[in-house]
Order: structure tokens, then C-alpha cells, then sequence
């Protein structure tokens, strides 16, 4: 399964599935009647949703595997690569939503599409659905269907992509009551990435690649930056990068103390490229410029 097939445009996609194109920047597909599968990897331009009713085969996302069951959400961005490993044909079954990013140009949802992170869920994430939020998503879909089955009229790009936005705010939702339920797995991947920031300021990293990044951090935990982003967020109620901060501040506190070391030096031991940066961070964290808070101590 290393080729893959670049699809740019919703009606190749119907095309490929065997799926009558109403609309060129939008399609629900019912994937019961779509044509059989086999391995394939896709690059999507354009927004994918699927709502998966079998395990059709390891459904992979970017270079990992989801982990997921029945009744799940999968979300691809434009730009990114699903695809299915099997070695038997599969009939499909569940859902599909796909949409164009022109569908959304100068709506409500293209305007707030950023907010919806979990498009950029790129490792095993998958939306995990109870019977309910799943008759909930379907029932979205079917309006989006009902709209695509009528004839195209002034009112029908408003109403499609409002749709469209209602399902993607009932999944934020439906992400949040996730976060909540794996409190468990949660709290482990907040102990990883304390012991991640610890770890980094004890070594000489920062002075080889500079300040951690959330990316850095996510990458060690093998989830994405995003969904670590999120999770620490309704977690904490502070953001991944502003708890980066925190620790960069505190170490930066702990070697202050040590006088036979330069503002300078120090900097430059923390991964700042430039000290006029550190000291305008330390100031703005604790209203003292490094050399004012070493003089207080």
C-alpha cells in the first residue's frame, strides 16, 4: 500500500466509490452502497468525515493506526492521507461526509473551521460514539443529504455548510464528553509530559534544537500536537504552550540564583537564540527583568 492516489475533487471520489456527484463541493455518501475496497492510501483535498459502522480492515491515518471500533468518527483535513489495508475486498458501512474548502469560503464555517482541532487528530484518536451521538450525527447528515436532493437555489450554500457546522459542534462536544471519560489515560499523558519538560531542561537539548516546542512534546508521547494541546486545555485550563512556559520561567529562577553565570549564559542554556528574548519573557511571567529578580533574591 505505498502508492497514493491524490484525489483533488469530491465527484473523483463519488467516481471511485461508484457514487452519483449531486453537488461538485459536497457529498453524503450512505458506504453500504458504495463499491468495494481494498488497500488503497488517499490524499484528500478536501474535508473528510466518516462515520465507521464495521471495522473495515487497519484504517490507517498518516504513519499510524487508528484505534477504533464500531460507531466511530474519523476526520480528515485537506492535504492529509487515510488510507485502508486489507488484503480481502470489504464492503464499507456507515457514513461519508466530504466537503470542498470553496463550499465554505465566506460562510460562518469557513471562517471558524480552524477551531475544530480535531481534524488535525493524526494519530490513534478517533471519535469514540455512544449509540445516541451517533443517531445524532446521522440525523445531520440526512438534512445535508435532504438539501443536496433539492435544486440549487440562493439559499442552499447557507444551509448546506450550516449544517455542515452544527455536526462539527456537536462533535466538539461529543470530543469533550471523550476527554472527560478517559480521565485515566488522560492524567498519564499529563505525568508523560511533565516528565518530558523536566528531562529536556536537565540535558543539553535546548542547546542544540533551542526552546521545546508542543510538537516536540507530542511527538515523544506519539499523539498530535493538537489533540495534546486540547487535552491539557480542559484539563488544566491553561494551554500546552503557556505550561511550557511556566517551566521554562522556573528553571530559569532555579539558575538565576547562580551568580557565576551570566543573564547571557543562562539564556542560551534554556534554547533562547537571542538573551533580549529570555529577558522580555521573564519580565512579562514575573515583572522583573533576570538581573532585577537576581538582586531581590
Amino acid at each position: 500500500m505505498d502508492e497514493i492516489v491524490k484525489l483533488d475533487n469530491i465527484s473523483q471520489y463519488n467516481s471511485m466509490r461508484g457514487i452519483e456527484t449531486h453537488h461538485p463541493l459536497v457529498s453524503v455518501i450512505d458506504m453500504s452502497k458504495a463499491n468495494v475496497t481494498q488497500s488503497l492510501r488517499i490524499c484528500f483535498g478536501f474535508y473528510c468525515i466518516f462515520l465507521k459502522e464495521i471495522k473495515c480492515g487497519d484504517l490507517k491515518y498518516g504513519c499510524n493506526y487508528y484505534d477504533y471500533q464500531e460507531g466511530t468518527l474519523v476526520f480528515v483535513a485537506p492535504g492529509q492521507v487515510l488510507g485502508i489495508n486489507s488484503k480481502e475486498y470489504i464492503q464499507p458501512k456507515g457514513w461519508a461526509l466530504l466537503f470542498h474548502p470553496d463550499l465554505i469560503r465566506g460562510t460562518s464555517l469557513g471562517h471558524n473551521i480552524k477551531d475544530f482541532s480535531f481534524f488535525s487528530y493524526d494519530v490513534n484518536e478517533a471519535l469514540h460514539l455512544s449509540e445516541k451521538e451517533r443517531q445524532i450525527v446521522i440525523d445531520c447528515m440526512n438534512k445535508i443529504e435532504y438539501e443536496l436532493q433539492q435544486s440549487i437555489d440562493k439559499h442552499s450554500k447557507t444551509l448546506i455548510s450550516n449544517n455542515i457546522e452544527l455536526l462539527l459542534n456537536y462533535c466538539m462536544r461529543f470530543y469533550d464528553r471523550q476527554f472527560i471519560t478517559r480521565t485515566n489515560v488522560n492524567k498519564d499523558i499529563l505525568v508523560k509530559f511533565e516528565k518530558i519538560l523536566n528531562n529536556y531542561f536537565q540535558s543539553e537539548i535546548p542547546q542544540t534544537i533551542g526552546l521545546p516546542s508542543v510538537k516536540y512534546c507530542a511527538d515523544q508521547i506519539h499523539i498530535s500536537s493538537n489533540y495534546l494541546g486540547d487535552l491539557i486545555k480542559k484539563e488544566t485550563g491553561k494551554s500546552a504552550q503557556e505550561h511550557i512556559q511556566l517551566k521554562i520561567i522556573d528553571n530559569a529562577k532555579e539558575r538565576i540564583f547562580d551568580t557565576s553565570k551570566s543573564v547571557s549564559e543562562i539564556a542560551y542554556e534554556l534554547g533562547f537564540k537571542y538573551p533580549q528574548h529570555f529577558s522580555r519573557m521573564f519580565k512579562n511571567e514575573t515583572g522583573f527583568t533576570p538581573n532585577q529578580f537576581r538582586l531581590l533574591n
